[in-house]
Parts: C-alpha cells; structure tokens; sequence
C-alpha cells in the first residue's frame, strides 16, 4: 500500500444478498477494493480473526480494521467517504425511514419469507408467499409515495434501494421453489419499475448475479433443508 493509499477488502460470498449490497455500495462510492471470495463450507483463517464474533460475511477491512454487518458497512461508508456519491438521505426523519425499512427487510422479509419458501414445502411455502405479497405491497405502497421518483431515496439511488435490490436476483429462484410467479404488473408496478431501473446501473450490473446462476446454486443447498418437492 503506498503512501496515502487506502486498503480496502471484501470477505463474502457471490451469491450472499448481504455481501452484494457491499460491493455495490463501493461501487457507487467509486471506492476501489480487493475481493476474497470465501467458503462458508471452509472458513479462512482470515474470515475467522476479522468477525470472530459471528464468523460470518460480509466483512469490509479498511486499513486493517474489520466492519461487519452489511448495513452497518453501507453506513460506515458515508461516514468515511463523505465526498463521494451519499447513501444515506441528508434529512434525519428519511435516513430514520431507510434504516427502518432496510432492517425489517433484514428481520421480517428474510425470516417469513425466504426462509419459508426456500426451507419448506406444502403450508410453510404458503405461508411464506402470503407474508410476500403482504411484505412486497408494504414496499409498492412505500415507493409510491414517492410521488413518482424512481428510487426510494427520491431521486437519487441511495442506501434503501442498496438494501433490496440484491433480493431481485434470488426472487427467480423463490418462484421456481414455490412453483409460481409473483404478480408484478398486476399488484406491484411500482416495484417492477423500480427493478428495471435499479438493475440499469453500471454498480448493479456488476455486481448482481445472474437469476439463472442463483438458482443452480441454490437447489443442491434447498436439499439439505428438504428431501423431495
């Protein structure tokens, strides 16, 4: 590293949701960075001394020093690069609403609805896909009072839409696993819109998987959590 140089490292997983939203924050901070891809399966000894609390991804070291968790990191990015393209709306009551979203996403959306769906079959499935329509009108009622803007920051793509968008690669996969087909143009528009939109950006298209590579990966790991559909 030389002279007045940052070290900034990424410890994750391509198809970790969390992880993405990493990478994409760094991207739209324009801040560069190495990227190690780990095994949950083996972990590095790296992994282990930078979060050995959780032992889990994502793990953002700058210069030296670890930030773990995926939201804490995005913040943490405006915090330490101020200079560069804000996450985080500039009024206290909206960045309050982003972080309130993000982390029911984190809490509800991830619990009731991914892990129904991806670890259960027969009632679990259903109730995981009743909790998606509810939780997905929630976020379409959310972006449409935004009278029109095209992200949830406004105008302007930020860390709410960060926080989600990485879940749009995975939603293929959800709907094969439940053998049907959310209702976008019928139920949720807004967020369809919002989808295309979001995945046009040069920071989203590089990092966000493919849906297809998604699901290859993730039907060996669905047969640790259930033995036949």
């Amino acid at each position: 590293m030389g002279e007045g140089e940052e070290e900034v490292k990424v410890l994750s997983v391509w198809s970790s949701p969390f992880g993405i939203r990493v990478l994409i924050g760094l991207e739209e901070k324009g801040v560069r960075y190495e990227y190690q891809e780990e095994s949950l399966a083996s972990k590095t000894q790296l992994l282990l001394q930078m979060n050995p609390v959780h032992k889990k991804i994502p793990v953002l070291i700058h210069n030296g020093k670890p930030i773990c968790e995926s939201l804490i990191i995005l913040q943490y990015m405006d915090e330490v690069w101020p200079g560069s393209n804000s996450l985080l709306p500039s009024n206290p009551y909206d960045r309050a609403l982003a972080r309130f979203w993000a982390d029911f996403l984190d809490t509800k959306f991830l619990v009731n609805v991914v892990d129904k769906i991806f670890k259960c079959t027969g009632e679990g499935q259903e109730e995981g896909t009743r909790y998606m329509l509810e939780y997905l009108g929630l976020l379409e009622r959310e972006l449409s009072a935004g009278e029109g803007k095209p992200y949830f920051g406004g105008e302007q793509f930020g860390f709410l839409d960060i926080a989600i968008i990485p879940y749009a690669c995975w939603f293929h996969t959800l709907e094969t696993f439940r053998k049907w087909k959310i209702p976008w143009e019928t139920e949720f528009p807004r967020l369809q819109e919002w989808v295309k939109k979001s995945m046009e950006r040069e920071s989203v298209k590089k990092i966000l998987p493919d849906a297809q590579k998604v699901l290859q990966y993730a039907i060996p790991v669905r047969k640790r959590f259930v033995s036949s559909d």
